[in-house]
């Protein structure tokens, strides 16, 4: 009677302790494909190996059987199923196929002890391509960078458990149905990236990256009258695939790489941003298009400070300003906004705060207010110099003018939907603000049309059969340790088409190319590359052409900085 009632509690915890097993039941993580539900992230399943050391009576045997398939020398895995513990784990991250065939092994020798907990390996069909965008998995199932982060708590779901009991032969006699609980599988999250344009990207910007050896290079596709991303890719990326297999400080020792610099770079603009300053001045009516601007013949002194033109330009009107990119003439249409003024569009424009994109690591960018400028800075700002911003903050200014003036908040998930199909949530185009009126984005997009000319600076960004506009930019790269590098520079060209009825806005942008000085400027490196992907999306896009004869390429005879 002592040992059936007032003992029974603490034999019966004995026993289940030594009886009974918690086995946990992994939810499937949600896949990501892109907007075609193209796979991007899946799982395959795999186990992981574990012994029950009081249950092996015949550990050589046993050892016999794992060694050649787990890859283990049998001295080794006799030692470690010799022990009297109930869990050792012998191997992780075995295929279920060749776990299979274990347990057929075992089972024609009649050898108990060894069991195969399931779970899943995280697998990316594409390899590196959209690397920064997709993200990867730590070992504890989180998800590290990318969508495998910010999507993190929609696509891990909830593990189960349940509880089984066994005899002293190992064989399980009776499940604790009162102690479950079924895994619930995460939602699938489907993106706006089209895998068919990233290709396009991804071929063109390795390529050019092997001729530049720039240090890096990024270029996006955005859809402006949604904000949808359709493409983004970085230069140095890295081979989703291969991160489980790297070393702990891996991350760490290959930051550079890792990084999706298209959010977390921040950079000096250059001329790019004098669709900014053109577009507040026409916006206040402080000027239009035709207004004569007089540029100094390249030489303007404000402040004690001289500030140069790459040719000696006198009368331009505003059109001619952004057209020719006059450093001179931008910074005159800034000093008739004012100080206050001017930093009004700028923020306007999404400058100085984070997109919004469903991205992390995403960075504000660098806007001084007013009132720390030093004098001379107004002038220095209207060309792209004295601010930092990332480049998706620059594509998504060029997209408020393709869209008539209204800001769209960058947006790269599409839906989220449950294991069974069910939509969970949408994500609808946001505008966050109209920034200029419709009619100054016209102007200032007719502007750009004429950058994209024989005339203009990015005469190598056309693209047969099709009006395109854009702008170039040029900027001396920043030295972290204070002012510039000499000799270095980030180009870029950002550029939009069909021009009055856009369906795509593009950047493409190269950390220090090695090329010559005669050479290394907006429209000579980046506006190729733009025009290689644009013609491309165009086509894969089925855009109609609306130009009879296709336009020339020419060597630019205008350049800037």
């Amino acid at each position: 009677m002592h040992l059936q009632v007032a003992k029974h509690d603490e034999y019966a915890a004995l026993a289940a302790e030594k009886h009974v097993n918690k086995q946990i039941i992994y939810a499937r993580r949600g896949l990501i494909q892109d907007v075609n539900q193209e796979t991007l992230a899946e799982n395959v399943p795999i186990v992981t190996v574990v012994a029950d050391g009081s249950m092996i009576m015949d550990p050589v045997a046993v050892a016999e059987v794992l060694a050649q398939p787990l890859e283990m020398r049998e001295a080794d895995l006799a030692a470690k199923l010799r022990s009297d513990r109930r869990y050792i784990v012998l191997k992780k991250k075995v295929p279920a196929t060749l776990a299979s065939t274990i347990a057929n092994r075992l089972r024609v020798r009649s050898l108990r002890g060894v069991t195969f907990e399931p779970d899943e390996a995280r697998n990316y069909p594409n390899g590196s391509m959209l690397c920064h965008v997709i993200g990867f998995m730590n070992s504890e199932h989180d998800g590290v960078q990318g969508i495998e982060a910010s999507m993190n708590d929609y696509l891990r779901g909830h593990d189960g458990f349940r509880f089984t009991e066994h005899d002293r032969t190992g064989k399980e006699i009776v499940l604790y149905r009162g102690q479950e609980r079924a895994a619930r599988d995460g939602c699938n999250v489907r993106l706006t990236v089209d895998l068919n344009l990233q290709h396009i990207v991804e071929t063109e910007l390795e390529d050019a990256c092997s001729k530049y050896k720039p240090e890096k290079a990024i270029a996006i596709l955005m859809r402006p009258k949604t904000g949808e991303i359709l493409a983004l890719a970085n230069r140095p990326n890295f081979d989703l695939n291969d991160i489980r297999n790297k070393p702990a400080d891996f991350l760490q020792q290959n930051a550079e790489a890792m990084k999706n610099s298209a959010v977390i770079d921040m950079i000096e603009p250059g001329s790019t941003f004098k669709i900014v300053t053109a577009s507040a001045a026409l916006n206040e009516r402080l000027v239009s298009p035709s207004t004569i601007i007089f540029c100094e013949n390249g030489h303007f002194n404000f402040a004690g400070r001289m500030l140069h033109d790459h040719h000696g330009y006198g009368d331009l009107s505003v059109d001619d300003i952004l057209m020719k990119s006059s450093n001179i003439g931008a910074a005159k249409l800034a000093l008739r906004l004012g100080d206050q003024k001017f930093y009004e569009y700028i923020r306007r424009f999404g400058f100085g705060e984070r997109t919004g994109i469903s991205l992390p690591g995403e960075i504000s960018g660098v806007i001084h207010p007013p009132h720390k400028w030093a004098k001379i800075d107004i002038t220095r700002i209207a060309m792209g110099h004295s601010v930092g911003v990332t480049p998706l903050q620059s594509i998504c200014a060029m997209s408020a003018i393709a869209n008539g003036g209204r800001l769209m908040m960058p947006q790269i998930v599409r839906e989220i939907a449950d294991d069974e199909g069910n939509t969970i949530a949408t994500f609808p185009p946001v505008e966050i603000r109209r920034v200029i009126t419709e009619e100054m984005a016209n102007e200032v997009s007719n502007a750009l049309k004429n950058v994209v000319s024989d005339k203009g600076t990015a005469a190598l960004a056309k693209v047969a059969g099709f009006m395109v506009a854009g702008k170039t930019g040029t900027a001396e790269k920043i030295n972290p340790a204070g002012g510039y590098f000499s000799g270095k520079y980030v180009v870029s060209f950002i550029g939009y088409l069909p021009a009055d009825n856009p369906e795509f806005v593009g950047l493409v942008m190269l950390d220090d190319a090695k090329v010559s000085a005669e050479l290394n400027y907006g429209g000579q490196i980046a506006g190729p590359i733009f025009a290689r992907i644009a013609e491309k999306t165009a086509r894969y896009l089925n855009l109609q052409p609306e130009l009879e004869q296709p336009p020339s390429n020419v060597i630019l005879t205008q350049r800037e900085r």
